[in-house]
Order: structure tokens, then sequence, then C-alpha cells
């Protein structure tokens, strides 16, 4: 069974990539288990942190690696918290966690009536470092921000988080249910679908 490195030390994160790459006969690692430390996430876009991510992860292991970035885009803040999303209130000197980022959100969107969001993840998938044909795959899952939260599970903005079409926050779904319509699943189906034709070619 091929080895890869995964570029997060997430027990969550790590479940779901085991579940859908061990069909690819391929065996997911987290980076803490071979002492990868963690990559700096310069950039302001999900799609050069993954890559920075995925490509330190492989240089250190000499391991092809996948690595993800993930975030809110609020449409009535010009596309913010984005890359900066776990630290969005810690920037602003708000406090820290995802309880002090959700409070500093909707204080942020006090009188706003335009609410519409989106969770964006993008996966990378590098065989090497200098892999000059990198696998991209990006999930976006469409909401609005409630105006208080609700529900138990998830974390980050998942209890501000609403989706219309279900009627329920991403906290009030079940893992199951999160699983199936959430922006890291999606992107990883693409991504998985991208591996298995790479495998074919």
């Amino acid at each position: 069974m091929q080895k890869i490195v995964l570029a997060s030390n997430n027990a969550g994160k790590l479940a779901e990539f085991k579940a859908l790459f061990e069909p690819l006969n391929l065996q997911v690692i987290p980076q803490g288990e071979l002492e990868v430390t963690e990559a700096e996430e310069p950039f302001g876009t999900f799609v050069e942190n993954a890559l920075a991510k995925a490509r330190h992860a492989s240089a250190s292991t000499g391991l092809p690696a996948v690595a993800d970035d993930s975030g809110l885009c609020v449409a009535a803040l010009g596309g913010a918290p984005g890359v900066y999303s776990a630290r969005y209130a810690a920037m602003n000197s708000a406090g820290q966690g995802d309880g002090a980022n959700n409070d500093y959100l909707l204080k942020q969107l006090i009188g706003e009536s335009q609410r519409k969001a989106c969770f964006v993840s993008v996966l990378v998938y590098v065989n090497s470092p200098s892999d000059p044909r990198p696998l991209i795959a990006e999930g976006v899952w469409w909401g609005e921000i409630a105006q208080q939260a609700a529900g138990a599970n998830g974390f980050g903005y998942d209890p501000l988080f609403y989706i219309p079409e279900l009627k329920k926050s991403s906290a009030e779904l079940l893992p199951a249910e999160k699983n199936t319509y959430s922006h890291r699943a999606q992107a990883l189906q693409l991504l998985v679908k991208q591996l298995a034709a790479a495998q074919h070619s």
C-alpha cells in the first residue's frame, strides 16, 4: 500500500481521508507521526496555502503529500475572514478561539441584511515537492450567517452557518449528514476521482 502524508494532525480530517483513500490502496499518515513541523501559511488564497503545506510535508518526508486549506467567506465582508478564519478575532484583538471568532463575526454583520456565505476547502496532492502537476480540488458549501448560534455539533463557525434548504445550521447536523454536504467532503470526493483517474492513466 502506497503511503502518503497528510499535512495535518487533525483527527477528524485523518479519519475522513483514510476512509476515502484506502480503496485506492493509499495509506494516509498524519505529519505529526513523521515529526513534520507545521508549514508557514503566508498567502492570501486557499490554494497557495494548501500547496505550501503539501510541498513542505513532501519535502520533509520524501513521500507524496495531501494538504487542505479551508475557511469561511462572507459576501458582505468582501470574502473575509477567508484564509484567516481560524484567527479572525485574534487578528483584530477580539480574543481567541471559536467562540471569539463567532462573536466577532456577528458584530461585523450587525445591521447587514446580506448574509450569504460559503465554506471553502481546497485540497492539494503532490507526488513530490517539485511536482509540476499537483492535483487540486475545491469544494464550496453555500449558506448564510444566522443571527445567532445554534447546535452543538461541529466546530469553528458551524453554529452560525445556516443552510436554508436543510433548515439547520451546520452544527445541528449529525456528522454523517455534514459529511454528505460539506465543503471538505465535496473536495475530497473530487480529489479521489482525480487520483483514481491518475492511477489508470
